[in-house]
């Protein structure tokens, strides 16, 4: 019951991160994104839920891995990465979507990418499959990182 309660949580966690950068940035997507010029690989806008909600969900289940392993100092700072990346996640959207600032997102989603990747090697190192559940992640933010440099340079 307890690893129930765990993962629930964790999952629980990572969506409620999304919807509350979601909440904020709703405005954004229904107004000022529309307006954008964007690339022709621009996915539709009902595209974008469903596949964070996987994302974040995946997000969940990886941490509960995680924080199912003893205390360690390679543990610790695997957690340190986790929340790093889910701040970075947090603002990006606001940073695009609320503030209007494609060049500062772009910015941002590159530090994001990076501390993605060093989490995954973080996570990977103290279990496989916790790492691996993050490569779905990594790969949507290297896409939404090209979308926003294209949505910069279009704009």
């Amino acid at each position: 019951m307890k690893k129930t309660l765990r993962l629930i949580g964790c999952i629980g966690l990572t969506l409620a991160v999304g919807g509350i950068s979601g909440a904020f940035t709703v405005d954004g997507v229904k107004g000022w994104y529309r307006t954008l010029n964007k690339p022709f690989f621009n996915p539709p806008d009902y595209l974008f839920g469903p596949v964070w909600t996987l994302l974040y969900a995946l997000m969940g289940v990886s941490l509960f891995f995680i924080l199912g392993l003893p205390p360690t100092p390679q543990r610790k700072r695997a957690i340190m990465l986790f929340a790093t990346q889910l701040i970075l996640n947090f603002f990006w959207s606001i940073i695009f979507f609320s503030l209007h600032a494609p060049g500062w997102a772009l910015v941002e989603i590159a530090a994001l990418w990076g501390c993605i990747l060093y989490m995954i090697i973080s996570f990977s190192r103290l279990r496989r499959v916790a790492g691996a559940l993050q490569w779905p992640y990594l790969a949507w933010v290297s896409f939404a990182a090209l979308l926003n440099a294209a949505i910069f340079y279009l704009n």
